[in-house]
């Protein structure tokens, strides 16, 4: 087989770029190591920039998006008992965020891809990539028993943390930035209405707590806890009970419960991977950067590689020129680091640190004091929260 743009990954990435570089005319084929109903299945962030909506737009997979999804103008920091509320939209010229959920994007993107009779291969193993510091990449992988090889131009790694794109860097050529933090969240999906319009992110001395939400009749909920923490050692009440006691009590009271149809604990760290080129492989997303939820940049963070990335093509297929797509990885990782530092920032604003103490609770009182009173700090919040600029 041959194609143009080999995609290894069938997540919101692969997914984004396969279709924007349709729109183009330039062909792509996606491999997938898991099943389609398990890509579907994978529960994730749903907080989008409006540059992440503009880019969907642009490749035609923004109409239930635009239907369903809800625009957020705000979101409220809860602390001494308060509700704090940051007015993003006024501080920022009118900008703001959606509430859509990544498996309703991913979802979004699958249905176009197929309806345009777009190659995706699912269930595949043994994925490995080769030549592409030369003038022939391909890639070749397995699937019921037998081998098979794609030819192309290029290699986009769309394929995650744990796939194989990084993993296939030249030895010595990648450099890597990690902080682990000491506490995960616990995070339950409940049919219930949410807690409050809009996100809630509370710093409690018994640690964390965010009221989020996936559609007005679903609920999104977390809570801090240990990074050694079991799931199973939480049941829907003890959740519940423990969500209450970290909201200022009219939030708690607007808590309505119910059975968890879904419940799981994330890891929370800060990683980055450089370059994000070597020679005709490019890695996009996760597959090059990890943020902590908290600033809600993940999803967001690959959307702007695969804007970047985009470019880059498109100017090449199109001028014949390789500037793009040379200055890929310095512009994406640019933007990788502003998401970085201010996910690590709303991490250390907000999370419950055992080391730190009375003095650090005191200076994390301080630092929101001064966040929700003056209109400087306030509107870098907001700036970063609905996206800095591409």
């Amino acid at each position: 087989m041959r194609t143009q743009v080999a995609i290894i990954g069938s997540g919101p990435s692969g997914l984004l770029l396969g279709q924007l570089l349709a729109t183009i005319g330039v062909e792509t084929i996606i491999l997938e190591r898991s099943s389609r109903e398990h890509v579907l299945g994978r529960v994730r962030a749903g907080v989008l920039e409006q540059g992440t909506v503009d880019l969907l737009g642009e490749a035609g997979a923004a109409d239930r998006l635009h239907a369903q999804g809800l625009l957020h103008a705000g979101i409220s920091l809860a602390f001494d008992g308060r509700l704090h509320r940051i007015d993003m939209t006024a501080l920022t010229g009118g900008k703001h965020v959606t509430v859509y959920g990544q498996t309703e994007v991913t979802l979004d993107l699958m249905q176009k891809r197929e309806a345009a009779g777009l190659t995706t291969v699912f269930e595949t193993s043994n994925v490995a990539l080769h030549d592409f510091d030369g003038a022939a990449p391909f890639v070749t992988y397995a699937k019921d028993g037998a081998t098979h090889r794609i030819d192309c131009d290029f290699i986009a790694g769309c394929d995650g943390y744990h796939g194989v794109s990084r993993r296939s860097a030249p030895e010595g050529a990648l450099k890597t930035f990690e902080r682990q933090y000491p506490f995960g969240w616990l995070g339950v999906l409940a049919e219930v209405p949410p807690a409050d319009h809009e996100l809630v992110y509370a710093n409690h001395q018994r640690g964390f707590a965010l009221c989020s939400m996936r559609s007005p009749q679903r609920s999104r909920y977390y809570v801090q806890v240990p990074a050694d923490e079991r799931v199973e050692a939480w049941s829907d009440e003890r959740f519940w009970d423990e969500l209450r006691r970290r909201l200022p009590p009219q939030t708690a009271a607007a808590v309505t419960t119910g059975p968890s149809f879904e419940k799981s604990i994330a890891p929370l760290r800060s990683f980055v991977a450089e370059p994000m080129r070597f020679g005709w492989l490019f890695l996009v997303g996760d597959a090059a950067h990890i943020v902590p939820p908290t600033g809600a940049k993940g999803l967001n963070l690959a959307a702007s590689d695969v804007r970047y990335l985009f470019a880059g093509l498109r100017e090449f297929y199109r001028d014949k020129s390789e500037a793009g797509l040379d200055a890929y990885s310095a512009k994406a990782l640019a933007r990788v680091w502003k998401a970085v530092r201010f996910s690590w920032w709303m991490t250390s604003m907000l999370h419950y640190f055992p080391e730190a103490g009375e003095f650090g609770q005191r200076i994390q009182e301080a630092e929101l004091d001064y966040l929700v009173h003056s209109k400087a700090a306030s509107t870098a919040l907001a700036e970063n929260y609905v996206g800095l600029p591409y």
